[in-house]
């Protein structure tokens, strides 16, 4: 369907492309991936033609049409309503309806045959296209990605950038061009759309490039992945975690193909330099020096991954309860974001707060840093150091200083050398971190906030889409960096992959009720999964509840009585197993540390008594965690009963 051949491309004498080579097969579904600056974006511009290689070429098929969604488009604005807007990818079929509607005014006074005749073939060709279909289509589209009903009708230009981006991502869709391309889809979607554009793309019959940093999201939608790296195009024939696998395996046979070259050079070379001189040698001398000059040589691997490892240091530690939400509401005028519901953010909690766009994730998040006014029933705990990352912190930067001088401006008294450590771990070493904070990018301004708010000391922290303009190895960075964080965080996130690698509970909005699963979010999504036909049930049943008489509660029934009364001593006994579990937490961080002190082990006797008691301590542990368990379920079966 499209072919690159040799193709180069070269920016002010840099070679960004030079003889790469790419074949795209109807439905193949292709992510490009690849290091920020490696031309990715670009060589999307090559293929719709809006750059010309500096050498090569790039072949398509006579039906071959090419729908390409980039950034470029957030700037589109127009007066039409976005449902026209969406439509406007049916062109033929809007200029079918067009002349049907003058035939049929013509009509009024004119009933030849030829007219008859020329209606007939139009309503034809209409329905042939499907013309009855095409808003119901558009509208499920647009509601698909997030758009309600009544916004329907509003004009494109009263919406933000990032929705009129999604509008023109309805109309690519829809127009189903054989070859769909999207630079970074999900930028501007909630997790809601992103889910509704993945199932979407499965079912997509032309062929997909997608360029993304959502590793999920390529997992989902795409069967290969071409990496653009060393100048060239690499391809592997699976998805993006097939794609890591298998680099790694490439790496190391390469490398070990490098290893076993290097040793070959080497003894050719001690063998050139041993018997240059000698005349009977002479031949075989200058036969080894030109195999050397004709060897195709095996580069050294250099990874791109980083691991690393963060000081984290608090002045003070918080107290066990970090915020509490105590029948907490907020509205703006008619639009009630959340009503009289309460939650509460514990010292060690990493919590995710997920869901659609509006449903108030950003206003809980400055009701929880303090920052939204008058909330009554929000309390904050003891020793509570809080840092606050949003996008709107890049524009906080001072664009005059030097990325260590920002740094240093954190308030976290590190040294210039611990600095340095800092920047290393977010990809900013040597000479980098005196660059001018004005000449950086979006992704590395995001490094530089992000960084300034891990040092800041702060025991909680508050980050707000720290994803946004990251590429893959920045946000590995920040997994990383917050595992090791020992602190409480509440992050608002629609990385997958992401919330997956630091969340230990979630955290959504229903009903204007802030609802919490304790588990990770791959717990979540399988519990998601389960209630899923649970609901549809629920919602029958609910229906056909509302056609029937309702049924008066019984007074004083035993039964109830007896199981709120086994309820509150679960819950009793609940709070005495966690204390339990608190104490022993603490005495074993106390006999770690003895254990981690190498002076302990020349007291062999003392040495032996503190690991027995250790490991009589994990038991116990172990014990007062499962007792833990048993009451939890207990207590929800009977709050189920009660409910």
């Amino acid at each position: 369907m499209l072919s690159i051949s040799n193709l180069s491309y070269f920016i002010g004498g840099r070679p960004l492309y030079e003889n790469a080579n790419l074949h795209i097969k109807p439905k193949d579904k292709i992510g490009l991936v690849g290091q920020n600056g490696t031309g990715k974006s670009t060589l999307l511009k090559i293929i719709n033609g809006d750059f010309q290689p500096s050498s090569g070429e790039v072949q398509k098929a006579k039906d071959c049409t090419i729908g390409f969604l980039n950034q470029d488009l957030l700037s589109y604005q127009s007066d039409d309503s976005i449902l026209n807007v969406a439509l406007a990818a049916f062109k033929e079929t809007l200029e079918l309806q067009d002349e049907i509607d003058e035939i049929l005014k013509k009509m009024e006074t004119d009933y030849s045959d030829e007219i008859i005749n020329r209606l007939a073939f139009l309503q034809e060709r209409f329905e042939a296209n499907e013309g009855y279909t095409i808003k119901a289509k558009a509208e499920e589209v647009l509601e698909g990605i997030g758009f309600k009903s009544a916004d329907l009708n509003k004009p494109l230009r009263t919406f933000s950038g990032g929705w009129r981006m999604r509008v023109m991502l309805a109309k690519l869709l829809l127009e189903k061009p054989s070859l769909l391309m999207l630079d970074e889809p999900t930028n501007h979607l909630d997790l809601p759309s992103i889910e509704w554009v993945e199932n979407y793309m499965k079912n997509y019959e032309g062929a997909v490039i997608v360029v993304s940093h959502d590793q999920t999201f390529l997992d989902n939608c795409i069967s290969s992945t071409v990496e653009v790296a060393s100048n060239s195009l690499t391809l592997y024939s699976g998805n993006y975690s097939f794609y890591k696998e298998e680099k790694v395996e490439r790496m190391e046979i390469q490398q070990n193909a490098y290893e076993n070259q290097q040793q070959m050079i080497k003894q050719t070379e001690k063998f050139i330099e041993r018997f240059r001189a000698k005349a009977t040698k002479s031949n075989q001398v200058q036969s080894r020096i030109k195999a050397l000059d004709r060897l195709d040589r095996v580069h050294e691997v250099v990874s791109d991954e980083v691991s690393v490892n963060f000081k984290f240091k608090f002045t003070k530690q918080s107290g066990r309860d970090v915020i509490t939400l105590d029948n907490i509401s907020k509205a703006y005028g008619d639009n009630v974001i959340l009503k009289n519901t309460t939650a509460r953010i514990e010292r060690g909690d990493k919590i995710a707060l997920i869901g659609a766009n509006g449903k108030g994730k950003s206003t809980l998040l400055r009701i929880i840093d303090g920052s939204e006014k008058n909330i009554p029933g929000r309390s904050e705990g003891y020793n509570v150091v809080k840092s606050f990352f949003a996008q709107h912190q890049l524009e906080a930067l001072t664009l005059d200083n030097e990325i260590i001088q920002e740094m240093a401006q954190a308030g976290s008294a590190k040294s210039e050398m611990e600095l340095r450590g800092v920047l290393g771990c977010f990809l900013f070493t040597n000479e980098e971190v005196f660059k001018k904070i004005k000449v950086l990018s979006g992704g590395e301004k995001s490094r530089v906030a992000l960084a300034k708010t891990l040092i800041s000391e702060s025991n909680f922290l508050l980050l707000d889409e720290p994803t946004n303009h990251l590429d893959f190895q920045s946000v590995n960075i920040l997994i990383q960096a917050l595992q090791q964080y020992e602190g409480t965080f509440v992050t608002v996130s629609h990385d997958r992959h992401f919330i997956r690698g630091v969340a230990n509970k979630i955290w959504y909005i229903e009903n204007h009720e802030i609802k919490e699963y304790l588990g990770t979010y791959a717990e979540y999504e399988a519990w998601r999964e389960k209630q899923a036909p649970v609901i549809e049930v629920q919602a029958v049943q609910k229906a056909e509840k509302k056609e029937q008489p309702k049924a008066k509660a019984p007074v004083n029934n035993p039964e109830a009585q007896q199981a709120k009364k086994d309820l509150r001593k679960l819950e009793e006994e609940l709070e005495r197993v966690e204390k339990e579990v608190e104490k022993l937490e603490e005495k074993k961080l106390g006999l770690e540390r003895k254990m981690a002190d190498p002076e302990l082990y020349s007291r062999e006797v003392e040495a032996q008594e503190i690991q027995e008691n250790y490991q009589g301590l994990q038991a116990n542990l172990k014990a007062s965690n499962e007792q833990w368990e048993v009451l939890v379920d207990k207590i929800s079966s009977l709050q189920e009963v009660l409910s």
